[in-house]
């Protein structure tokens, strides 16, 4: 009776942790084609609230792939963007950063494949009025975009992500929350880049927190990075696990 019962259990366990799986999906940007993943949350969710994820600069990955696991078992809706498309993903960090700049400088290009992968996590079944996009380095750089475009969206989250802006570019009101997880030893993040951009919060009357974690430096939550802080990029496990705790209180005040 007690091997029949544990047979069950197993055949019930393996039921439900095989529901949620990552999808890839088609969409494109005129010629263009995109290829995000989209999964859906274990536990079906009456808001139907749903997470944006936006990569870092080498496109989505291992990193990408484990947050977007953990978030549908927590009962998101999420999708991954493809920011660069099909044909043109890097190989290395050289490609990875001359793409990832590209982007930066051409900020609407960067808002409308945003914007795109919005849509289709809408598509997948979130509530256009109950999402929130997060993004990692280059990806976190993205999730500011969002809010400074004024997306529909309730609030983005940034984790180790490029702070910087045109100066040249005229700021409008941010009405989304934005919530930054920074590593107190980032050195790719200058000190004049964080007090413009706390500046640019103040200036857009934005609701925004900026949470620094010691001894973090670039990339803390890619386990991928290595542990050798010189070299300006390492993961931290100290500040990987506070920075992810710290964005579930923030999804759990934001979205409805």
């Amino acid at each position: 009776m007690k091997n029949t019962l544990f047979a069950l259990f197993g055949i019930l366990l393996i039921t439900n942790t095989s529901f949620a799986q990552l999808n890839t999906v088609n969409y494109s940007d005129g010629s263009q084609k995109l290829n995000g993943l989209s999964i859906s949350p274990v536990k079906g969710s009456e808001t139907k609230s749903g997470v944006l994820i936006l990569p870092a600069w080498k496109g989505i990955d291992p990193h990408s792939k484990r947050s977007a696991e953990k978030l549908s078992k927590m009962g998101y809706y999420v999708f991954i963007a493809d920011i660069y498309g099909e044909g043109n993903y890097p190989t290395n960090t050289e490609q990875a950063g001359k793409l990832s700049s590209f982007y930066k400088s051409n900020y609407t290009d960067y808002q409308r494949r945003i914007q795109l992968a919005l849509d289709q996590l809408i598509q997948s079944g979130a509530n256009p009025d109950n999402i929130v996009v997060i993004g990692y380095c280059f990806g976190g750089t993205g999730a500011l975009e969002a809010a400074r475009s004024g997306m529909k969206i309730q609030g983005a989250v940034s984790f180790h992500g490029g702070l910087g802006r045109d100066p040249k570019r005229i700021s409008t009101p941010i009405t989304s929350r934005v919530l930054v997880l920074h590593g107190a030893d980032d050195p790719y993040v200058p000190v004049v880049e964080i007090t413009v951009f706390q500046q640019e919060m103040r200036d857009t009357k934005a609701d925004w927190e900026m949470i620094y974690y010691a001894d973090a430096v670039h990339s803390f939550t890619e386990p991928e990075a290595g542990n050798d802080k010189s070299k300006g990029a390492a993961y931290n496990e100290k500040a990987d696990k506070r920075s992810w705790q710290r964005m579930k209180v923030f999804l759990k005040e934001v979205l409805k």
